[in-house]
Formats: structure tokens, C-alpha cells, sequence
């Protein structure tokens, strides 16, 4: 038995050896001809990781998401049905939204950024930085010269001469902050006519002396009805995509 042992011992030992053996570096930064650099696999793998836990933050800052999940919140609010459509539809028509109007951009990001570092053609940091320009110009112009000046102000920094010059660290903020701004405005104008249905039911009521019947009760029907004899849904959609391309 303890031959036995001593034989499997011997038998681990050379493979034990050859995974000890130096592998792939950890940490490698190679300088290139043209002055750039190029870092190992192992660190270009923990950037692409370190980018996928904060996709879900990217989505909420820096695209079109925020917006379309606040207005069609309000709308439920303002129709009165409570959870109906609920929060897993409202997101998944938000994501898809967001997709179709943000296609354009996501389209000269893999042109400009993904194809050609996939072709080995440009490195990280370069596509990092070609990927970066479509999304600057998009939220720039959704972005309030207001909100832009505002948090300049604020961050003691109002030394830039164009709005190019201007980081993502102060455009991100701004930009959420115009996009808030918007929504709500959006809103707001959602809500007017069914607050007009609201207001009559209740004056309605009020004259019949039915002061115990909720007016929320009557007048639910009368605004799913119009919404759908509207084509609510359909008009809503366009105007959120279309208040991105005015």
C-alpha cells in the first residue's frame, strides 16, 4: 500500500512541474512602433468583464432608456390601471425601444470600433475611443446647454473652448439630468386628457349626489377607451422616437 503511494506520488510530481511552469503573464504592456500600446489578453479580458457589470449603468446614462421607462410609467399612472401592462413589459418595450432608436449609433459604433479591432486593425484603447464619439455626439445633443453649464459651473471647470472639449465625467450628468427634464415634460402633456376625463367624471358625480362611488371607478373605462381609440400606444411610440431626432 505504501509503494502504492509513493509510485502515485512520483507519477503527480512532473505533472505538478509542468503547471508550475510560467504560463501566459499577467500584466504585460508592449509598446508599439507608432508610440501606442498593447496590453496581454489576461488585461483585455478583465476590461471587457469589468465593461459587462456596468452595462446596465451605460444603458441608464447613455442612451435613450430613461426616458422611454419614465414617460410610459406616467402613462400607466395617468390611465389608472394599476400594474397593467406590468414592470417586466414596461421594461422589455423600453429595451427594445431603446434598441430601434439607438440602432444608428450602435451601428457606426461596430463600424467604426467593433469590425475593426475584431480585424485586429486598431487597438483597445483606440476602439474604446472611436466607440466612445457616436455615443458623445448623440447625448450632446439631447443634452440642455443649461444642464451642460450648470454642472461646469458646479465642478469649478468652465475652461472649455467648444463642447467637444467637455468630459464624459461632467456630459453624463447633464445629460441624465436633460433627459429627466424631458420625460417629465412628456408626461405632463400625457396626463392632460385623461385628467380632463377624471375632472369630468367627478363633476358628473358630484351633481348626481353620488358622493361615495370613487369617480377612479367610471372613469377607467371611458379612459381606456379613448386610449385605444386613439391609437394611444402607437401615437406614443412615435413621439418618443421621433423627440429624439427633432
Amino acid at each position: 500500500m505504501n509503494k502504492l503511494a509513493v509510485c502515485l506520488l512520483l507519477s503527480v510530481i512532473p505533472v505538478a512541474s509542468t503547471l508550475a511552469a510560467p504560463g501566459i503573464d499577467a500584466l504585460t504592456v508592449t509598446t508599439n512602433p507608432n508610440g501606442g500600446e498593447t496590453y496581454t489578453v489576461t488585461i483585455q479580458i478583465l476590461a471587457l468583464m469589468t465593461i459587462l457589470t456596468v452595462l446596465p449603468s451605460m444603458l441608464l446614462t447613455m442612451t435613450s432608456f430613461t426616458r422611454i421607462m419614465i414617460v410610459l410609467g406616467l402613462l400607466r399612472q395617468a390611465i389608472g390601471t394599476g400594474q397593467a401592462p406590468s414592470n417586466q413589459v414596461l421594461l422589455g418595450l423600453s429595451l427594445f425601444l431603446t434598441i430601434f432608436i439607438m440602432m444608428p449609433v450602435l451601428d457606426k459604433v461596430n463600424s467604426q470600433a467593433v469590425q475593426p479591432y475584431m480585424e485586429e486593425k486598431i487597438q483597445l484603447t483606440t476602439a474604446i475611443e472611436k466607440a466612445s464619439a457616436p455615443f458623445r455626439a448623440f447625448m450632446l445633443k439631447q443634452t440642455r446647454e443649461t444642464d451642460l453649464e450648470l454642472f461646469m459651473k458646479i465642478s469649478g471647470r468652465e475652461d472649455f473652448e467648444t463642447v467637444d472639449d467637455v468630459p464624459f465625467s461632467l456630459l453624463l450628468p447633464a445629460f441624465v439630468t436633460s433627459e429627466l427634464k424631458t420625460a417629465f415634460q412628456i408626461g405632463f402633456l400625457i396626463f392632460l386628457p385623461f385628467l380632463v376625463i377624471d375632472l369630468v367624471v367627478a363633476s358628473v358625480l358630484m351633481a348626481m349626489g353620488m358622493m361615495m362611488l370613487s369617480p377612479m371607478i367610471i372613469s377607467l373605462p371611458f379612459k381606456i377607451m379613448l386610449f385605444v381609440l386613439a391609437d394611444g400606444w402607437s401615437l406614443v411610440m412615435e413621439m418618443l422616437a421621433a423627440s429624439f431626432y427633432v
